[in-house]
């Protein structure tokens, strides 16, 4: 499952290159581009997991470094778990690029001959006053939680979700007690991915910030403003010439930010044993939601779309890497401890 929605990614990706006759392109992020961030997340998990434990082992014998590295290598780096980092980080890579360069193309896919691009961005804001009485959910979120301090805490909330996408990846990939659960979270990322790119096309938007500016000229100058900015430049600049250097990513429906985030604290609440973790991801994902509306990055609906592509991606992932639940669906017992998910999954 995990390399065929790769597979059909970067298929897409490579059609839709060649029907519009632009280039497909690693966007840079986090690191720099993908090829490299994610080498470079791996090469770090290796000596953050091998180091610190042949140091503890060794108890400051030095002659004994050697032999309890190469220890710690053969019990945890075993086939199946490079199996598990390799087919993992290459099926993102190819996953999260695609999703990039298809999010690209939308403006010139999605459009009615030689106009504009088809935005649907005033039926989702009449959506929302509809939920809340005639109130903008910005503008109520600025009245309640204001516009100083709280605006510079949900801006590094939103912000860190960039480097934590690439990082649970590789997280997942090296530590997961179970290397079916490896599986089990970075298929889950994938779908989420793709899903979230079909949603793009199927409701396309810009979102409340890009679409209503004037709702949110009461917040700072914060990291979410900067970068908001960038995007905003950057969809003119491809829209007015698609051969210019980097990509257009302005798109609004469905939140993303809320499919990833709900997708981790849901494998997390079924795979990690420390609760306070699962309590923080939880947390997390309350204030990443609160944060999309309160910077207008999405509306309620994008958010709503956003939770159901992460309940439908958890679980079709969980099908296809053998997971298996108890009839409250408190917990997760695996079918297989290798990436091989049985015929008979109930034996």
């Amino acid at each position: 499952m995990l390399v065929a929605v790769a597979v059909v990614m970067g298929a897409l990706a490579i059609i839709c290159s060649l029907a519009l006759g632009y280039p497909l392109r690693d966007p840079d992020g986090f690191l720099g581009p993908a090829w490299i961030r994610l080498p470079l997340l791996v090469a770090g998990a290796f000596v953050a997991d091998v180091v610190p434990r042949t140091l503890w082992r060794a108890r400051g014998n030095p002659g004994r470094l050697k032999a309890e590295a190469l220890l710690l290598i053969r019990e945890h780096w075993t086939r199946e778990r490079i199996i598990l980092v390799v087919v993992g980080i290459v099926s993102f890579y190819v996953t999260y690029v695609s999703y990039r360069n298809i999010k690209n193309f939308l403006p010139f896919i999605m459009r009615d001959g030689d106009g504009p691009p088809t935005k649907y961005d005033y039926a989702l804001h009449r959506f929302d006053h509809v939920l809340l009485f005639g109130n903008d959910p910005s503008t109520l979120l600025h009245h309640w939680l204001g516009t100083g301090i709280s605006a510079y805490v949900l801006s590094w909330v939103y912000l860190i979700f960039l480097p934590m996408v690439p990082v649970s990846i590789v997280v997942w990939a090296v530590w997961s007690r179970n290397v079916s659960f490896g599986y089990w979270f970075i298929t889950a990322q994938c779908i989420c991915w793709a899903l979230g790119t079909a949603s793009y096309y199927a409701i396309p938007t810009l979102g409340p910030n890009f679409f209503f500016p004037w709702l949110y000229s009461d917040l700072p100058d914060t990291g979410v403003a900067k970068l908001q900015d960038s995007l905003f430049y950057a969809r003119t600049n491809v829209l007015f010439n698609p051969f210019a250097d980097g990509v257009q990513s302005t798109a609004g429906f469905a939140s993303l930010h809320v499919a990833i985030t709900v997708s981790l604290a849901l494998v997390a609440q079924y795979t990690l044993r420390t609760r306070v973790l699962r309590i923080v991801l939880w947390a997390y994902v309350v204030l990443v939601t609160i944060s999309t509306t309160y910077f207008g990055w999405h509306y309620i609906a994008d958010d709503i779309a956003g939770l159901a592509i992460a309940l439908v991606a958890v679980y079709l992932a969980a099908l296809g890497t053998g997971q298996k639940f108890d009839r409250r669906g408190r917990s997760s017992h695996p079918t297989t401890s290798t990436s091989e998910v049985p015929v008979d999954a109930t034996d």
